[in-house]
């Protein structure tokens, strides 16, 4: 494949061989971890834990990341789609209260042939560090039922210094609106997230005029009640 898939638009050439681009990895999904995770966002997480799937590689270079070797390093195991279908069997056999596919963007393709045509029991989530093509995004209408985006940046400069992407903002915002427009306002039942978008922000030292233009852009882009925060 010639990867277009992100903002990054870096055309470089990714095969099952063959790894390239920012994110560094083959068109094959190569992922460092499945498990139940008891520490996501508390609306996904229900008694037994999130079925989180943590791809490898990433199309941000956050200087942050809290998973450096599995964004930044080559952690990870080659899978096949039919196998990363395997997995989310097994992580809904083992009661995950939703599939949650961390970093997946850069696998799209195979994402999309594992979920297939199946209407899976929980809700399937899309969750991402906000840097996204709004036509990628809508390859998955029908398929994500919950998007868990971060909004790290409402101002270009610490984009680019801290993460490498100083056009983050204006990808991110269109990003957000898609995703809302495929899930519409967030439906909980039973305290769990089932549908919707669900925005992440980290306050950085020293960057609060960023917060400020992030809330500022949250607050005219919806009215409340329409997309949730972590508490």
């Amino acid at each position: 494949m010639i990867c277009r898939l992100c903002p990054r638009n870096c055309g470089e050439e990714r095969t099952e061989t063959r790894r390239g681009g920012v994110c560094g990895m083959p068109s094959v999904p190569v992922a460092a971890r499945a498990m139940l995770h008891l520490w996501e966002e508390p609306c996904l997480v229900g008694e037994r834990g999130a079925g989180c799937v943590f791809f490898s590689g990433c199309n941000l270079r956050c200087c942050f990341c809290q998973n450096k070797p599995i964004s930044q390093g080559e952690v990870g195991k080659v899978l096949t789609a039919e196998r990363l279908r395997e997995i989310f069997h097994e992580l809904i056999g083992q009661e995950a209260a939703c599939l949650d596919l961390v970093t997946p963007t850069h696998f799209t393709d195979a994402v999309l042939e594992a979920l297939g045509d199946e209407e899976w029991p929980v809700p399937v989530v899309w969750n991402c560090g906000g840097y996204e093509k709004p036509e990628t995004l809508r390859r998955l209408e029908g398929k994500v039922q919950v998007y868990l985006p971060d909004l790290k940046y409402g101002l270009s400069e610490p984009a680019r210094k801290y993460s490498g992407a100083a056009d983050y903002f204006d990808w991110a915002k269109r990003a957000i609106l898609e995703m809302f427009r495929q899930t519409g306002p967030y439906r909980m039942e039973n305290g769990l997230l089932k549908q919707g978008v669900l925005i992440r922000h980290l306050l950085l030292p020293g960057e609060l005029e960023n917060t400020r233009r992030v809330i500022d852009w949250v607050a005219e882009s919806f009215r409340p009640g329409r997309c949730c925060f972590p508490s």
